[in-house]
């Protein structure tokens, strides 16, 4: 579904070239669950970046079922977007001027639904992670985690067929994130290719597949070395 190849992202500070991304090539199948792992720095940020087409790679192919996003205009990512990527931003991205209910609602307005669906769906999201009670509540009423949270509801009301997700448990507390988990676990059991990038190595054991990055290349990728764990085990 998503086959990367020989990816490159250059910028440029001054008279220096930093390549953040440094000929990367990664293939992933529909409905598989990578994290993506890597100090600060070392491309995970970018590779989701490119995926999306938030950004455009300097050098390479970036093949999704078959078509070259890399080559599309801004017109075709933003369709392109729109049709097939749900994105969980580490900064949370949410409208201050909208409650949580209406943030979400707006994820499944974009996608095509009806204000009626979009009103069931959002609420649903909201629920299963745990702020049924705060919809009405807009960002600034929010904890960090919350608002988390309702980026991530807002994320999964979509139903695109990626998720990428940056960081996606960083504000949460143990038993939240854990929570979070078993639901991104039962979107990719469900058929969603899911990509997330974490500091958090513990994440990595639930992983049908680790990619280690560093320095923009791609150090590691495989299974987790220790086979995959259930989510019940995790601990940080």
């Amino acid at each position: 579904m998503i086959d990367i190849r020989n990816v490159s992202k250059e910028f440029r500070m001054g008279e220096t070239v930093v390549r953040a991304l440094d000929d990367v090539s990664l293939s992933i199948d529909k409905g598989e669950f990578v994290v993506v792992l890597g100090p600060s720095g070392s491309g995970k940020s970018t590779l989701l970046n490119m995926i999306s087409a938030l950004d455009t790679a300097t050098r390479g192919e970036i093949l999704i079922n078959g078509k070259d996003i890399v080559k599309q205009s801004r017109q075709q990512h933003f369709v392109y977007r729109r049709q097939n990527v749900s994105f969980i931003f580490q900064t949370f991205n949410l409208f201050p001027t909208l409650t949580a209910l209406e943030n979400v609602q707006f994820g499944v307005d974009v996608r095509g639904g009806t204000r009626r669906n979009s009103t069931d769906i959002a609420e649903k999201q909201l629920t299963d992670v745990g702020l049924g009670s705060r919809m009405g509540h807009f960002p600034h009423e929010l904890s960090g985690g919350e608002q988390q949270r309702v980026a991530i509801a807002r994320a999964l009301a979509t139903g695109n067929p990626i998720l990428l997700a940056d960081e996606p448990t960083g504000e949460l507390d143990f038993n939240t994130g854990i929570q979070i988990l078993r639901l991104l676990q039962a979107h990719a059991a469900a058929g969603t290719t899911t990509l997330v990038v974490t500091h958090n190595r513990e994440i990595s054991r639930i992983a049908d597949r680790v990619v280690e990055l560093s320095s923009g290349k791609i150090v590691s990728d495989g299974a987790p070395k220790a086979g995959k764990a259930d989510i019940s085990e995790l601990s940080w």
